[in-house]
């Protein structure tokens, strides 16, 4: 069953396309990411489906009812969380939770148990305001006010972009543990290593979903050999191999390259021979492609 229903989604701003014929299909339960770097349209797509904002054509289904003509019906059932810490920076912790359910027509107690887990490692702060915490309280107090109401729906745009790598993994844990709980989960996040965490991912870039699957799928279908080259004299070595016909693409990946080909030849061999010419040693073996690599065969098809 699709809970949320994306038909042909456009919009622009001025001359800039935002978006390009989007169609998602999300099901309830779902456990759904959209994977992109910034500016790939992650967050106009977050806005449109919690009708904060309103395409230049297409069609937004949520639970089968037209989203944009039952728009108030629909913030009853949609919890967001936006990019930007965007809660009343000097109200304290407490009194923004009760806030949010009082605007909900609900109480901190009636729901507490979804915000339990997280609420218990915030209540040592719950007199602080909110502009006083740390990016990682900010965070768990953003998730506890959007599902005070017990929504339906949990869209969240990049969520865990500015906090330390504890407190995003801290996060992830406890959205697993709120998809059991039979909520349907759409979060953006331009970190590829994320969609692992996620059922289905959309990879977006420039406005486009370049493909649809789980990250299982995604990665199992790419059908280039690919190789990790290591050196002394990394970006000279990349200088040189982005202008080497015997390769398909040449990436940096932190401190090495990766390297991919379409065909069967010995490219360590290849490339070893290539830059031993211009004196530069280098240790290349194959290895198995990761969701990044995947983002960027299906960047690079799409130009």
């Amino acid at each position: 069953m699709n809970c949320i229903e994306l038909n042909n989604i456009n919009k622009s701003f001025g001359t800039i396309k935002a978006l390009a014929d989007i169609n998602l299909n999300i099901k309830k339960s779902e456990f759904f990411g959209l994977i992109g770097p910034d500016g790939a349209g992650k967050t106009t797509l977050i806005r449109i489906i919690t009708t904060l904002l309103i395409p230049d054509n297409g069609k937004v289904f949520i639970n089968g009812i037209s989203a944009f003509k039952n728009f108030k019906q629909m913030r009853k059932i949609i919890g967001y969380m936006p990019g930007k810490f965007s809660l009343y920076q000097d109200l304290s912790v407490e009194e923004n939770l009760q806030f949010f359910a009082t605007v909900f027509g609900t109480t901190i107690h009636e729901n507490y148990h979804l915000i339990e887990d997280i609420y218990v490692r915030l209540e040592p702060f719950k007199n602080r305001r909110a502009g006083a915490l740390s990016g990682g309280m900010k965070q768990k107090l953003a998730l506890c006010c959007a599902l005070i109401h017990k929504p339906e729906f949990l869209i969240l745009d990049e969520p865990t972009t500015g906090v330390d790598a504890v407190s995003r993994q801290e996060f992830w844990e406890m959205l697993n543990r709120l998809k059991k709980e039979g909520i349907t989960i759409v979060v953006s996040t331009p970190y590829m290593n994320e969609a692992n965490q996620c059922d289905r991912v959309a990879l977006i870039q420039k406005g486009k979903i370049l493909q649809t699957d789980t990250p299982e799928n995604i990665v199992a279908s790419y059908s280039k050999k690919l190789y990790s080259l290591k050196s002394d004299k990394l970006y000279e070595s990349y200088k040189l191999l982005e202008k080497f016909d015997k390769l398909s693409a040449v990436h940096l990946f932190g401190q090495e390259l990766h390297l991919s080909t379409n065909n069967n030849q010995d490219t360590t061999k290849i490339v070893r021979e290539f830059l031993d010419k211009h004196k530069i040693e280098v240790k290349i073996s194959e290895i198995k492609p990761i969701i990044e690599d995947c983002f960027m065969d299906l960047m690079l098809n799409d130009e």
